[in-house]
């Protein structure tokens, strides 16, 4: 299992990211060309390329990389914003679900991505 280098773009000119800015203002439709063929993007893919454009028209530079389906810890770590111990003390615990390997651990993209959106429910209930 490999993972792509993430590839990071530089932010665009100013006069472009205000065309860019103009459009997106108009449309949340994404029709991707292909060699000169139109491919319209399911849910998941527009939403994607929906927020790379949005932040591309505020002037940010972007970082696209993919995701495995089966992460290293210290991938999982990443993807998560948290550290290795703090992510095997959560697999440790049972909130987040590991598979192993022989003595690896390696937890699924979507588990992490259940955890953060679960987070991210409960910071507002926290604050309050």
């Amino acid at each position: 299992m490999t993972l792509d280098a993430p590839r990071v773009s530089s932010p665009l000119a100013t006069a472009e990211q205000e065309k860019l800015a103009r459009t997106l203002a108009d449309s949340n439709d994404v029709t991707v060309f292909v060699d000169g063929t139109a491919h319209r993007l399911d849910d998941g893919a527009r939403e994607a390329v929906l927020d790379l454009l949005h932040r591309l028209s505020r002037g940010d530079a972007v970082s696209v990389a993919s995701v495995a389906e089966l992460l290293t810890t210290s991938q999982a770590a990443e993807l998560a914003g948290i550290s290795n111990t703090f992510l095997r003390n959560l697999t440790d615990r049972g909130e987040i679900a590991v598979q192993y390997r022989g003595s690896h651990r390696r937890i699924r993209s979507q588990d992490i991505m259940a955890w953060l959106a679960a987070q991210k429910l409960a910071a507002p209930v926290a604050e309050a």
